[in-house]
């Protein structure tokens, strides 16, 4: 699907590049606007867009009307199952002025491209100072705008490092403390394995690369909330150079089996499940999703028993690794009819409660720390502590209302793998991303 524009006006001193309001308006207005309350009765009806899930979210829609004892009630209006898409649709409702966006599941990095012009409800003090306490920090980093909480954190998500016991013991680490990217390309070339990583041109490797870059102690943005035309990129820097090197060497020496230039987190696991599985990076639906496929009989018993997991790779091995952070925050339409009972059902939504139960049901983490005390989390995800403390050091992707640019130049000039070299990929993707945010080239 092709990228929409960024829903901001941004200039250069040679030219300008109009973002027009009027088309943005026009195409949201050519959707449907769903109805703020129902015509049935006097209970305010708010509507929730969720992302596609197992049906979770639907779940907590119904328990917390239900808490409401009457005050509301709340519907769920299911967003498509891409994220883009997702960013998209959210953002020409709000640019329409649609006010049946009471409540949204939105991805951390679109948050500041939706802040920034003013579409998202502030954060009322009081809901502010008590849906933040207990979150991890790399959730609350993530729903935050300029210093402020700007949305709620609801489920967080994280990448841990995923690994075959038997391999690890045939290289001689100790998984018990951490290990780096060379120590697994090194054991992996050596026993004729593969590594499981997300080669794709697609948002994972905006991911993996801001996992690598900012392990490495570096950022990919380094004046977040700059305009288009004074934005400064940290790719040209030992830490850009590191991250090439690793996404290089595994492409190049074909460390990740040869579906990398296609490889997703599905695929990434299938792969991890097979004969030649060692380590992978990715999310905690990696269990769930094993473990399933033992019960259905298509991956044996012996591989789940082998599985075993870690904090994310290290990039040097005195630096602390920086996870990837993922997940979903809820925000509030500035022009929804009804933001102080949204707030109030977000508040149910992302109670410590309702996050575990989440998790246990669908397999996405809690934001909040006290979430993971409850014992029905440890007894599904015994990696949950693992998960806590990676949501403790993760780092949210580049923070700026003209990410879409930034993600995207990233995906076209740091794929495929095997084609990036540390010597010439930072530069030409970093002169790249800053033309077009000129408005000198097109992505």
């Amino acid at each position: 699907m092709p990228q929409m524009s960024a829903i901001t006006i941004r200039g250069s001193g040679k030219r300008k590049r109009l973002r027009h309001w009027a088309a943005i308006v026009a195409l949201g207005m050519g959707l449907t606007i769903l109805p703020g309350c129902a015509a049935s009765d006097s209970v305010p009806t708010l509507t929730w867009y969720i992302n596609p899930d197992d049906g979770g979210q639907a779940d907590l829609a119904q328990v917390c009307t239900t808490a409401a004892k009457g005050a509301y009630r709340i519907e769920t209006s299911l967003l498509p199952k891409d994220a883009a898409a997702q960013r998209e649709q959210l953002a020409r409702r709000l640019a329409a002025g649609d006010s049946s966006l009471d409540i949204m599941s939105i991805d951390p990095p679109f948050i500041p491209e939706l802040a920034e012009p003013g579409f998202l409800a502030p954060v009322p003090a009081d809901v502010a100072e008590r849906t933040s306490k207990n979150i991890l920090d790399g959730a609350l980093a993530g729903a935050t705008w300029k210093d402020q909480l700007v949305t709620v954190p609801f489920w967080a998500n994280t990448q841990i490092l995923w690994y075959r016991k038997s391999v690890a013991k045939a290289a001689g680490l100790d998984m018990t403390k951490p290990v780096t990217w060379d120590q697994l390309m090194d054991a992996t070339q050596k026993q004729g394995k593969y590594l499981g990583v997300q080669g794709a041109q697609a948002e994972s490797m905006t991911v993996w690369i801001n996992a690598l870059i900012e392990s490495a102690g570096g950022h990919i943005l380094l004046n977040p909330g700059a305009r288009a035309d004074d934005i400064k990129l940290g790719l040209t820097t030992p830490e850009g150079e590191k991250a090439a090197a690793i996404i290089g060497n595994i492409g190049k020496k074909n460390l990740g089996g040869p579906g990398l230039p296609t490889s997703t987190e599905n695929d990434s696991m299938i792969l991890f499940q097979g004969d030649k599985g060692s380590f992978m990076v990715n999310y905690p639906f990696v269990w769930p999703a094993t473990n399933a496929a033992v019960k259905a009989g298509s991956v044996d018993q012996d591989v789940l028993d082998d599985i075993g997991w870690t904090l994310y790779p290290r990039v040097d091995a005195e630096t602390d690794t920086a996870p990837p952070l993922g997940g979903i925050n809820l925000g509030v339409g500035s022009k929804s009819q009804h933001k102080d009972l949204a707030y109030k059902a977000i508040e149910c939504i992302t109670s410590p409660e309702n996050q575990a139960t989440y998790f246990v049901t669908n397999g996405n983490p809690p934001s909040n720390s006290t979430a993971y005390d409850d014992p029905r989390v440890e007894k599904q995800f015994p990696m949950a502590a693992t998960i806590r403390e990676s949501l403790k050091l993760a780092a949210p992707r580049p923070q700026t209302p003209f990410y879409n640019e930034i993600s995207t130049g990233l995906q076209q000039r740091w794929t495929p793998p095997s084609a990036v070299d540390p010597a010439t990929t930072p530069q030409n993707s970093q002169e790249f991303i800053l033309a077009v945010l000129r408005g000198d080239r097109l992505l």
